[in-house]
């Protein structure tokens, strides 16, 4: 039973996290629209710090510990699609990194990308969950 409720809390705060993935390169995308300097910007910073620091960071690393603890359970490190899986995940949390990194860059007036490629990027979550799901039920290897 033990094992159902962590896998829930798993999932759970896996969809948080895809959340904040998600959210994020939209805020960066409005952040930049914005005039640098303006009180729309900092309002920008503001929610881009909070969505980080109240979502995102926290849900990784639930997502994390709470995975570890599921795939030590089912001996999933001895299994090929956890190994893929794995991949993918470690990915979207690199991922995670960069975002946090570019949101500082941001705050500090820094804009290094285009809108049109913040909203292509913010397709990487979308496309790495996709291939987690199918892994993780239809197991193909």
């Amino acid at each position: 039973m033990l094992y159902l409720w962590l896998k829930a809390a798993h999932l759970i705060f896996v969809i948080f996290w895809m959340a904040g993935l998600f959210m994020m390169p939209r805020f960066f995308v409005y952040h930049q629209e914005a005039a640098a300097g303006s009180p729309e910007a900092a309002l920008w910073v503001e929610r881009e710090a909070k969505l980080k620091k109240i979502i995102l960071n926290p849900s990784l690393i639930v997502v994390w510990l709470l995975g570890l603890v599921l795939a030590v359970q089912i001996g999933a490190f001895a299994q090929g699609w956890f190994h893929a899986k794995l991949l993918f995940v470690l990915l979207l949390s690199g991922y995670h990194g960069w975002m946090i990194g570019y949101a500082k860059k941001l705050a500090r007036g820094e804009r290094k990308m285009t809108g049109k490629k913040l909203r292509l990027i913010n397709e990487v979550p979308g496309i790495a969950a996709a291939i987690i799901v199918i892994l993780v039920i239809v197991k193909p290897f």
